[in-house]
């Protein structure tokens, strides 16, 4: 038998309506699950449904700081304030703790590990943030670097209607070549590896 290959797919900078929608939809037509790296002040009256919607669709919802600041800068209680803004939004509306933190940048430091009590993550990217980089070339660029245990990092932040259509490529072509998409949790828990704190 071979051995499964898992993929998470990651977002960065939601819930953004209009993004975070079609993002979802995407995962919905081909059935998989992905993981949300929130950003506390844009948890609003408007966009929790989006938060809900991808809870109830099996996603995993994570931290990804409050204002998106550089945090190394930060004092201890602002870096605190940061993160324990967006774990309770998140646990008012899930139900559930987040696990896992990806800093903003990331970009971090010592006493940022010692401070936060979440697993640090990062993932590998393709600049979606840049409009110049086309829904192709992101496309092309993760397929290149794919291998088992992959963490795709991508945003669902506003107008990135380019990541929109990169995933309706990228999400069916590693299925085909075998990858099973699972939640940044599980991508650890059925790998067998333990995150460290």
């Amino acid at each position: 038998m071979t051995e499964k290959k898992f993929v998470a797919l990651t977002f960065d900078d939601g819930p953004t309506p209009g993004i975070t929608d079609q993002v979802l939809d995407v995962l919905k037509e081909n059935d998989i699950v992905a993981s949300f790296f929130l950003i506390g002040q844009k948890i609003t009256e408007q966009s929790e449904y989006l938060i809900r919607r991808a809870y109830d669709m099996g996603c995993s919802i994570e931290n990804h700081s409050k204002t998106h600041p550089g945090m190394p800068e930060l004092n201890d209680r602002e870096i605190l304030d940061e993160v324990s803004y967006t774990t309770e939004q998140i646990v008012r509306i899930t139900g559930e703790k987040p696990e896992f933190f990806r800093p903003p940048y990331i970009s971090y430091n010592q006493k940022m590990y010692d401070l936060i009590d979440l697993t640090f993550i990062s993932g590998y990217g393709c600049e979606d943030w840049l409009p110049e980089v086309s829904a192709k070339e992101r496309t092309e660029r993760l397929l290149k670097v794919a291998r088992p245990g992959f963490m795709i990092l991508l945003h669902d932040m506003a107008d990135n209607i380019q990541t929109v259509e990169a995933i309706k490529t990228l999400i069916p072509e590693l299925k085909r070549q075998g990858y099973e998409f699972v939640t940044i949790r599980d991508i650890f828990m059925k790998s067998g590896i333990k995150p460290e704190h």
